[in-house]
Formats: C-alpha cells, sequence, structure tokens
C-alpha cells in the first residue's frame, strides 16, 4: 500500500499555534479502486495544534460587570477608552467611534447591550491599541454601520465596521447587525468568533483578518461582495489561517466563501456556503461538520498559496455536499494532493475531481451524482491520462 507522510515544516516560522503544513509523499502509482486494506498507517493528523486556538476568556459568553464601567452614546461623541477592564456602552448614535487605545498588556471588553451606531466615514468600534479586545454582546439587539467612504487614520486604512490592530474576540448571547461599504470586520492580528448572532451585509470581505481567523460557535449569516472570510498577511505567508470548530454559518460570497493563505481546517460546525468558490487554501484539511456547498468555479480548491505547504485537500470525517454550476467547473480541485480518508463527499458536478498530484482512497463514502463510487476519478489529467496518478 501506497505510503503518506505527513511532515512538520518550518515550525520555528509560524507563532499563531499552527502545528505544521502537510508534506505528503507521492504515492507509487496504482489503479485499484478497491477500499485498502488494514494497516498502521496514521492519517486525519490535525493541520493545526488544536490545544490552545481559544483561552477560556474567549469561550465565556457573559462578561463580569461587577466593576464594568457604563456609557450610553451621543450623537457625534466618540468614547475613549485607554485602561483595561470592562466597559458597557446602550444607546442610539449618529457619528460615533467608540475607540480603544490602551496599553500591550491591557484587555479590554466592550459589552454592547441594546446599541446601533450609524456612521458616514468611520467605524463604529476602532481598536488602535491593546493586547485584547472583547467584543460581547447581552441579550439585546445591536446595529453598526457606515454608509459613505471611510477615512484613513493617519497612515491607517481604516476601513471596517470593527476594525482593529490587535487580537479581537466576539462572543455573547445577543445579536449584531453589521452593514458596511467596505469590510465587515477585520482584526489585524487573531480574529475569533464562539458565540453570539451575527449579521453581515458588505461591499467587500466580512470577516478578514491578517493572522487567523477561528470560529467555535455562534451564529453568522454573511452576505459579501469579495470574500466571506478571508485570512491573510500580504508580507508574511506563513501566516493566514483559518479553524473552524463549531457554530452555523450561512455565506453568500461572490467571490470565495472562506479563503486561507496556509490552511483552512474544519473540525465542527453547520455551513452553507454560496459562492464563486466554496473554500480555498493550500491545505484544506475537513474532519468533522456538515458542509453544503454551492459553487460556480471550485468547490474546494488547493492552490500554491504558502511557500511552505503542499498543496493539499484532506477528507478524513463529516459531511461534505457539493453542487457545481455548470461550464469548466471542479468539485474538488487540488493543485497537489488529494486524500479521502473518511467522511461522506457527495458531489454533484460535471468535473468531481481534479489533482495535479497524488490522489488516495483510504476510507470513507465517496457519492459522485447519485452514484456510490470509490473512485477518485481525475478528470482533467493532462499526460497523466483520465485516471491521473496515485491511487483512485
Amino acid at each position: 500500500m501506497p505510503k503518506k507522510i505527513i511532515a512538520l515544516l518550518c515550525a520555528g516560522l509560524i507563532v499563531l499555534s499552527l502545528a505544521a503544513c502537510g508534506s505528503h509523499q507521492t504515492p507509487e502509482s496504482s489503479t485499484s479502486s478497491s477500499a485498502p486494506e488494514e494497516s498502521s498507517k496514521t492519517y486525519g493528523i490535525s493541520a493545526l495544534d488544536t490545544s490552545d486556538q481559544f483561552s477560556e476568556r474567549d469561550l465565556e459568553q457573559k462578561a463580569d460587570l461587577s466593576e464594568a464601567v457604563y456609557y450610553n452614546l451621543n450623537d457625534n461623541t466618540d468614547i475613549m477608552i485607554t485602561d483595561a477592564g470592562v466597559y458597557v456602552v446602550s444607546g442610539s448614535a449618529e457619528n460615533v467611534t467608540v475607540i480603544v487605545d490602551a496599553e500591550d498588556k491591557d484587555k479590554v471588553q466592550i459589552v454592547l447591550d441594546g446599541v446601533t451606531i450609524e456612521n458616514e466615514d468611520s467605524p463604529c468600534i476602532y481598536c488602535k491599541n491593546a493586547d485584547k479586545l472583547f467584543l460581547t454582546t447581552t441579550d439585546s439587539e445591536n446595529s453598526l454601520s457606515v454608509t459613505g467612504n471611510y477615512i484613513p487614520d493617519v497612515n491607517t486604512t481604516i476601513d471596517a465596521v470593527i476594525f482593529s490592530k490587535d487580537d479581537l474576540v466576539l462572543n455573547g448571547s445577543g445579536t449584531l447587525d453589521i452593514s458596511s461599504t467596505e469590510n465587515g470586520i477585520t482584526g489585524k492580528d487573531d480574529l475569533k468568533i464562539t458565540g453570539g448572532s451575527i449579521t453581515i451585509n458588505c461591499v467587500s470581505d466580512a470577516l478578514e483578518a491578517n493572522d487567523s481567523i477561528r470560529i467555535a460557535g455562534g451564529s453568522i449569516n454573511i452576505t459579501a461582495d469579495k470574500d466571506g472570510l478571508h485570512a491573510e498577511n500580504d508580507d508574511d505567508d506563513t501566516r493566514g489561517y483559518i479553524y473552524i470548530s463549531g457554530g452555523t454559518l450561512d455565506i453568500k460570497a461572490e467571490d470565495d466563501a472562506i479563503h486561507g493563505t496556509i490552511i483552512v481546517q474544519i473540525d465542527g460546525g453547520d455551513m452553507n456556503i454560496s459562492a464563486r468558490e466554496g473554500i480555498e487554501a493550500t491545505w484544506v484539511q475537513i474532519n468533522e461538520g456538515t458542509i453544503n456547498i454551492t459553487a460556480t468555479d471550485d468547490g474546494i480548491n488547493a492552490g500554491k498559496k504558502s511557500t511552505i505547504c503542499t498543496p493539499t485537500i484532506e477528507f478524513n470525517g463529516g459531511t461534505t455536499s457539493i453542487q457545481m454550476g455548470n461550464g469548466d467547473t471542479d468539485a474538488v480541485d487540488s493543485n497537489g494532493d488529494l486524500y479521502i480518508n473518511g467522511g461522506t463527499i457527495d458531489i454533484t458536478a460535471r468535473s468531481p475531481f481534479d489533482y495535479d498530484g497524488a490522489a488516495e482512497y483510504n476510507g470513507g463514502s465517496i457519492i459522485v451524482n447519485g452514484q456510490l463510487t470509490n473512485s477518485i476519478d481525475n478528470q482533467f489529467a493532462g499526460d497523466q491520462g483520465a485516471g491521473g496518478k496515485g491511487k483512485h
């Protein structure tokens, strides 16, 4: 049986809880389409170190209000927060920004308790500096919107309704509606969502982060003219991953629904995706969850977006349904390797699989256009022929 090796690559370069990128050794060619025999091979090694993706406080859905400071909004009057602590904001106003400019070590928690802010040209919440900003909703309805063109802050382009230069966590038990003429929520470090009900309508990316986007819970409804989730660092291709372990996501995007530079790892959650491309990264690993994708280009795509990873798509569990539009479209498209080790993959497409490297079927259920199969037929294999390379 061909061997698949997962190596730890450049671990010292990745400091954002990233365990490794996958380097899969190309297996020997095989024309067998039968299920694999039992072996000592290990599949499904987590692409990311999942042990510390979320802190205990990240996952708490209520704030400790025992020493909280309370603010009521007024038109054209910004709120400035300069110290660590918990701050409860209530009321409705226009052209107001809640600004956090604290020390590097300070953790700041803003509690939205029935807030409505409508701005013309600046974020509703702007974190200039802190160790971490928590944005928590009470059991209330909250609405934040920007209706015009954003004005830069000195040399910083602040182009989101919620904009944070540092780590940002959204949680709570209420609703948060966001409307933007650019991005919805931008975090220049890590962006996490662990609770609450969030609805975003925006002209650019809905959720954007430089280092990572991590989702553990909550209900997220996105309509975006560009990407739904976008994790990318323009200056460092060893950063920019997406980790989803829970929650409900409903994403309608004109471009990519979920786009990561290095890794997109899905360990849970329920997702309904309608986009040009469903999920895209250098390494896409699906371990659990229920994912429904409707796409007009690629359903799931692994491309060379990071120099430290081999393009790879890996199914280890969960249920993934992909329905493709007509034309030159691929349901599962890897510019490198493809591994199906478990789970259920249900594809409706003219081109179910397209891969440039190795392909292995080691378990799970594959349904193509209503037919159960254990073959990974390469539709566009070029000089390799219709069967492609690897075990299929």
